[in-house]
């Protein structure tokens, strides 16, 4: 009898393929339901609590990551307070823009005309007249007294009004700032002397070279009684309030802590993300986490401004001590501006090298224009040998390179502001897109 062929079924024709088998079905089933089984056990396995090491390793990630948070604002005030207490030109920026404040320049003119007023010997004018000239120019200055004295105001105020409209004013008040540096950490540790005092809940700036400039200008404008007043130590309140003695002590400690605060910070960062079991996560939590951090300093320097203000008696300038206020805390507002754009950038940059479909999609984009113009530049004659592929070998370590560059640019900076991190972001974009356009393979090698 004839048999089939090998692999032939009775009724087919040689050369057929075979119909569907059940097997094969079956076996079809099996392997998709093993890769949903594989998928399921690979989520089983990052959502797993894991062995107590990792738990362990776990817990001490997020809780550096943690302390990072809490550490971030702390930096910025130790840096602040170290940068003002120790830094005498970094305190005189701090100054400067006081002396061409209009509120203040108010307040001294009006502080400073009514000690004047006060010491004015106007009893001296009789010197040398008869008692009986006396008697009659005392009578005589009785009824013209309030005159007088509204004239003498009049005229003395004008002349403090310009001059501290002058420049003068402004070489004064940083020359009496210069001095007062050298008292600021007595000041902050609680002791008075020099130009700067603490006197009781108020910090006091002495007004007395103001006042001495003053008097030789009255003397020049014709008032020769202004040479009479005798030394006058006027003193202009810096800070008034009942918690100076705490804050005194804040500010110490945060002197005291200095640099170490921030490296503290940057250490338990840094230690929370290399012991995360993912973490280009746990970059991006420890980013966002210290950019939150110092967005509450500054709100919290928003809502203390205002508890400050609300809590000064009734006779200091509201306007002049708004002033005072936002010009000593400018520079760490300016922090807090640089370290949440600082963490914003970091959180970006290790998202976009993560695995998410947008994050392929924005690098997908990015080499996609990249080499395009590499193409462009290829057609148009351009071949860049050696280096191309050198590049295309070493891209990875030259980019870590230039992230390292540039993170150390930042921490080497003096006093870096958003403009100079911003600044220092786009040159490592820079630096990242020429080693994208050098990146060239070469011919392949058969």
């Amino acid at each position: 009898m004839p048999t089939d062929e090998p692999g032939e079924r009775p009724g087919e024709q040689p050369g057929e393929r075979p119909a569907e088998r059940p097997g094969d079905e079956l076996a079809e089933l099996r392997a998709r339901l093993g890769a949903v089984e594989a998928q399921e056990a690979r989520l089983a396995r990052h959502l797993a609590p894991g062995p107590p090491s990792q738990r362990a390793r776990a817990f001490v990630a997020a809780l550096l990551i943690a302390l990072a948070w809490v550490l971030t604002p702390l930096s910025a005030l130790a840096l602040w307070a170290k940068s003002e207490i120790s830094d005498t030109d970094r305190y005189l920026a701090t100054m400067a823009p006081l002396a061409h404040d209009p509120r203040v320049k108010t307040a001294v003119t009006d502080r400073v005309t009514a000690e004047i007023m006060k010491k004015l010997p106007l009893d001296s004018l009789f010197d040398g007249a008869t008692p009986a000239d006396k008697s009659k120019l005392g009578a005589l200055l009785g009824g013209i007294g309030q005159a007088l004295d509204d004239g003498l105001t009049t005229f003395v105020h004008g002349q403090v009004e310009r001059f501290v409209d002058s420049d003068a004013f402004v070489t004064v008040w940083t020359d009496v700032n210069r001095d007062a540096h050298a008292a600021v950490e007595k000041m902050v540790t609680g002791q008075g002397g020099g130009a700067v005092e603490v006197r009781d809940d108020t910090v006091l700036l002495d007004l007395a070279p103001v006042i001495a400039r003053v008097k030789a200008m009255l003397v020049e404008q014709g008032l020769p009684l202004a040479s009479r007043i005798p030394e006058i130590h006027t003193s202009y309140p810096l800070l008034r309030s009942d918690a100076l003695p705490k804050v005194r002590t804040t500010l110490r400690v945060l002197d005291l802590a200095g640099f170490w605060v921030p490296v503290l910070a940057g250490a338990c960062a840094l230690g929370g993300v290399l012991l995360a079991r993912r973490r280009r996560r746990a970059v991006v939590a420890a980013a966002l986490g210290m950019a939150g951090g110092a967005l509450l300093l500054g709100i919290g320097l928003s809502v203390f401004r205002a508890v400050y203000l609300d809590g000064l008696p009734a006779d200091v300038d509201q306007g002049a001590a708004q002033a005072v206020y936002d010009t000593l805390v400018r520079y760490l507002r300016s922090a807090v501006r640089v370290v949440v754009t600082l963490g914003l950038l970091v959180a970006l940059g290790a998202w976009i090298s993560g695995g998410g479909r947008w994050a392929r999609t924005v690098r997908g984009g990015w080499h996609a224009g990249l080499g395009a113009v590499r193409r462009v530049a290829g057609r148009a004659g351009l071949r860049l040998g050696p280096v191309g592929r050198f590049v295309h070998r070493r891209k990875a370590a030259l980019g870590w390179l230039a992230v390292a560059l540039a993170a150390l640019a930042f921490v080497l900076w003096t006093y870096p502001t958003v403009l100079v991190t911003l600044c220092l972001a786009l040159g490592l974009l820079a630096v990242l897109a020429v080693l994208e356009l050098l990146d060239e393979p070469g011919p392949v090698e058969r």
